[in-house]
């Protein structure tokens, strides 16, 4: 092997051990093809997306799956054809795939498919997934709905006390007339 051929391998390997420590940084991947966007579409994409706790990055396919697969992430290499851009979310995914989704409908981005957590979504499930509400939002909601029952029965217990405030005061408005 030449001098040239190992340089060039070593920059080979050294690119997928940068793109590993990209992903081990994160644990929900959406996947997208990016051909058409402009300048400054990608740029306002970019910007969106740092919003919503993601990074926005150009891979090369090839050192892309050899990365996932050392890293023994289920196989997205479906995904992985043709010009992609892979949204990099580090906290809750929904809202990332929602930027994506909004934006394509004004621009030329397309959703390929994502990996939320160990689960492959398709363009059409991840889609849907945009939709639902995000992890904070539903938590708020469990939330609620396990404080609803305390908050009744609070609401019981001041009941008593306050109608027997009433009644007493009744019966001696009723004793002051007669």
């Amino acid at each position: 092997m030449t001098d040239y051929q190992t340089r060039v391998n070593d920059a080979k390997v050294s690119a997928v051990d940068t793109l590993k420590a990209m992903f081990a940084e994160a644990n929900d991947y959406v996947f997208t093809n990016f051909r058409g966007l402009s300048v400054d579409q990608i740029t306002r994409l970019r910007t969106q997306l740092r919003e919503s706790g993601a990074e926005y990055r150009v891979v090369k396919n090839n050192y892309a799956k050899i990365a996932f697969q050392q890293m023994e992430k289920p196989d997205v290499s479906e995904y992985l054809e043709g010009p992609t851009a892979i949204a990099i979310s580090r906290t809750d995914a929904a809202p990332v795939v929602k930027v994506l989704v909004d934006f394509a409908k004004d621009a030329p981005v397309e959703v390929k498919g994502a990996l939320v957590g160990d689960m492959i979504f398709n363009a059409a499930q991840a889609e849907a997934f945009s939709k639902l509400p995000s992890r904070d939002a539903l938590i708020a909601q469990l939330m609620s709905v396990m404080q609803a029952p305390l908050q009744n029965f609070v609401y019981a217990l001041n009941a008593v006390p306050t109608d027997l405030a009433r009644v007493l005061q009744a019966v001696a408005d009723k004793k002051n007339e007669e």
